[in-house]
């Protein structure tokens, strides 16, 4: 977060375009581990049917962070002439410096894990602790610990499973279209007749009611999950709603219609991205056992993953103003993608279940050791739908 906040800053006094290209690349790095750290951070408290909220509540505040943003931005770009810079450049500086005051005050605050948390008793730190290492007998009806042990194999078992690629194409399907959302929103909706001032305004109701909307859907997720129920439904029709909000928008820019429609589709493709997303990546973190393995293919899914965002920069091109039409068909085309993987991962873990209920009887000539250490691979395992 540190690096993160002083390339922040740097953007906002670089001089040329080398040295934004050289800030750029810096911040891709800073920005590679911070989201898959986060969520495998989480993964260290909470059991997997309390994740989906946990996951929501982190990823909502990146919603509440785009629609005070364009407040900010609204209110920072007014800035313009202070100091001998640009109002852009202040958006870059302030927004730098408050990250680096929070990544701090992060150092001190935050605990590594239950067990070494000063906070809780040494009661509560030991049931912390039990209940997240023999969580996966609420799957495999046995008392199975984790393995606690790094090996490079688990690291190679989360790069050559199925599951992870079909992740990935999901992960795509909603990052691709997020991406579209939070880079061209303002110019689209610039683009549709309103001001620039009046367009980072606009933004504003759509990230409160997609943030809203998706602690909701994580908290209905979660409730799903504790009843032994499927996770799966509050990804598919979160991402239903991202085909249904580009559908609209490019309807109505192909057909010239008023604006006021193109905002109303972009509005609900946006609601039903946020609450996408978080139910992403708890399916992924339920149905990868093993810490470090999960850790592996977290990193993987959103590191690779979050090359959507390369993509989809290059979705909405100034050439295609106003109507931007291959962008919308573009974002249409990956969230049809994503759906597919939905149903196909279901459908695969359904099927596999099935097989290891039938296969039941040999996880009783393996060693609890030699579960902990095959994770989602053992017998007694049975994946979240």
């Amino acid at each position: 977060m540190i690096a993160w906040g002083i390339c922040t800053v740097c953007l906002g006094v670089t001089q040329n375009y080398t040295g934004l290209l050289i800030v750029r690349i810096f911040l891709g790095i800073a920005e590679a581990g911070l989201y898959p750290g986060v969520a495998y951070y989480l993964t260290m408290w909470y059991c997997v049917d309390e994740m989906a909220v946990r996951q929501g509540l982190f990823f909502s505040a990146a919603s509440m962070a785009g629609a005070f943003s364009g407040l900010l931005a609204y209110a920072i770009a007014k800035m313009d002439g202070v100091g001998g810079y640009e109002g852009w450049r202040w958006i870059f500086i302030l927004e730098g410096l408050l990250t680096i005051v929070v990544a701090v005050g992060a150092y001190f605050v935050l605990y590594d894990f239950p067990e070494t948390a000063g906070f809780l008793t040494p009661e509560e730190r030991a049931w912390a602790s039990h209940r997240l290492k023999y969580q996966g007998s609420k799957k495999s009806g046995r008392m199975i610990a984790e393995s606690d042990h790094f090996e490079w194999k688990f690291v190679k078992q989360a790069l050559t499973d199925w599951q992870l690629y079909l992740c990935l194409l999901m992960y795509w399907g909603i990052v691709c279209p997020l991406y579209s959302i939070s880079l061209f929103l303002p110019t689209i909706i610039n683009q549709l007749g309103y001001t620039a001032a009046t367009a980072q305004l606009l933004t504003i109701p759509i990230y409160v009611t997609a943030a809203v909307l998706c602690i909701i859907t994580c908290w209905f997720s979660d409730k799903a999950a504790k009843a032994g129920k499927a996770r799966s439904p509050y990804v598919f029709w979160p991402m239903v709603a991202i085909l249904v909000g580009f559908i609209i928008a490019i309807a109505a820019s192909a057909n010239g219609k008023v604006p006021g429609v193109v905002y109303a589709g972009v509005f609900i493709a946006t609601c039903g991205i946020y609450p996408a997303f978080p139910g992403n990546i708890t399916w992924i973190s339920n149905n990868l056992a093993g810490s470090y393995k999960r850790a592996a293919g977290m990193a993987f899914q959103i590191g690779i993953g979050n090359l959507g965002g390369a993509m989809a920069s290059n979705f909405y091109r100034a050439q295609d103003s106003p109507k931007y039409l291959l962008g919308h068909g573009l974002d249409i085309g990956f969230v049809t993608l994503g759906l597919i993987a939905v149903v196909a991962l279901r459908l695969n873990y359904a099927r596999i279940n099935r097989q290891r209920e039938r296969d039941e009887s040999q996880g009783g000539e393996l060693s609890d050791e030699d579960i902990a250490r095959m994770g989602d691979r053992a017998p007694t395992f049975r994946y979240t739908l």
